[in-house]
Parts: structure tokens; sequence; C-alpha cells
């Protein structure tokens, strides 16, 4: 396996095995979009693969070491180098209401967050690959029953299809980090429209994991809901065991309750 420099910068351990940067990039199925940006891009080594594909490739990198390195040795990327922070820019500027696709290895320390934001943006983002620390990715696409499924996995799972592909080693990077990554693909629902109230979903899903061993009917107290709507038997579970639909329905309840 060839192997590419490398080093690490905002706690991210970079990917020096070709054939799974390779594989990362084939994750997008560039349908719905003409445009992909990659966060964190490091020195280039998921990036050269993107830029074999027919499709405009931007990418958005904090570490200005990293963003001279790829000025330096990728000709192609010449005006589409986004010196910034994802977290904190308004992507906007470059991508003007159009469609685009993110991808990336995403660094541990602000993966979740990173998630969060495209979600924001998801009526601009119709797919979403990237790497992820391993149980961060499973906990995204993981389904209601168990200690993994949370708020991650609701709040993807509501607008975006999420599928876990394939468990990557430690040994493939440059430190290797302590514990193995995933690599998973989001695609965004097709005519979707959430049949609630977003902010309330929001809050509903949030407030409700936030003391996940109770019943909803003992997380949910500061919704401030009717006696009446209490005594419905939703209530008397507990939010692991409410899929996104579940959670869409006991939205439209306390909706119609008048919260």
């Amino acid at each position: 396996m060839e192997k590419v420099k490398a080093k690490k910068h905002l706690g991210q351990h970079f990917l020096k095995d070709e054939s799974i940067a390779k594989d990362i990039a084939d994750t997008l199925n560039l349908k719905g979009y003409q445009d992909v940006l990659e966060i964190g891009p490091g020195m280039g080594v998921l990036t050269k693969y993107l830029l074999d594909k027919p499709i405009n490739t931007y990418v958005i990198e904090i570490d200005t070491e990293s963003v001279a390195y790829l000025d330096e040795n990728y000709p192609k990327l010449h005006g589409k180098i986004i010196s910034k922070d994802f977290l904190k820019y308004n992507i906007n500027e470059v991508f003007d209401g159009k469609q685009f696709a993110i991808i990336g290895n995403f660094p541990y320390n602000i993966s979740t967050q990173i998630v969060f934001r495209a979600l924001e943006l998801r009526n601009q983002i119709p797919e979403f690959a990237g790497m992820f620390q391993k149980e961060v990715a499973e906990r995204i696409c993981e389904k209601k029953g168990t200690k993994a499924y949370g708020i991650l996995s609701v709040l993807a799972q509501a607008f975006y299809d999420a599928e876990y592909l394939f468990t990557v080693s430690e040994h493939v990077f440059d430190p290797p980090p302590k514990v193995k990554s995933g690599v998973l693909r989001l695609r965004r629902k097709e005519n979707f429209t959430l049949p609630c109230s977003e902010k309330l979903f929001f809050t509903v899903v949030k407030t409700g994991f936030q003391q996940r061993r109770k019943t909803l009917r003992n997380s949910l107290k500061t919704l401030n809901l009717s006696d009446n709507l209490r005594e419905d038997s939703i209530f008397d579970l507990r939010p692991e065991q409410l899929s996104v639909e579940d959670f869409i329905e006991l939205t439209k309840k306390i909706e119609a309750d008048g919260v």
C-alpha cells in the first residue's frame, strides 16, 4: 500500500492507506448535485480521488500549513480552497444556495458538531459521507432499542437514510488513534417534509434523551404537558424505545396539546 505524507493537527489522525481513501471517495453517488465539499482534507489523501470524479471539488481547511500544501500540490483546487472553520463559516458565500455533498475524514473532536451543522444545511445537502470514530458512526446509524441510539440517531435519520458502510482499522492512520473508525453515508429522503414543528421536534428529542433512563412522562415534564396528554401510553416508554416515526408522532401530539 502506498503511503502519503501525513501530519497531525487539531486532533486529527491522517489516513495513510490509499485504498481506503479511494473507497471513501467512491461512497458518493454524485446524483442531484454538481459540487462536493470535503471538510478537513489535511494533505489531500482523499482529495486526490475526489478530483478524479466528474464533479466540482471544494475543500475547507482551517490549518494554514495544510492549505499551503494543498494549494501547491493540487492545481485543480486553485480557487476552491476555503481557509475557514466549517462550523462558523457561511458556506453560501461559496455555494449561494446550490446543492452540494459533504465528505471527509472528520476530526474526531468535532465530528458530531459537523453533523449537526450539516442538518441545519440539509435543504442543500442531498448526500453526506465520511469517516468518524466507529462508535459515533454506529450511533448515527443505530436503530431504536439500544444504548447507542440517541439524539444524533433520531435527528439524522429523520431527514436522511443512514447506512453504516465499513469499519477502518486504527493502524492505517498516522498517528494511530486508540479506537477504530467507521465510514457511513447519509442520503437525504426525497420529497420529505417534517409533518410537525421542527423546533419542537428537536426539543422533544433532545429533552427526552437528556434523561434517557426515565420514561417520557418524567423526562418531558419541563414541557408542561396537559394531564390528559400525559396519560397517553406513549409516555410509559423510554426515549430509546421510540423510532424516528414515533418521535414525529409524539411531537404532533404535543403540538396539538398546545405546547
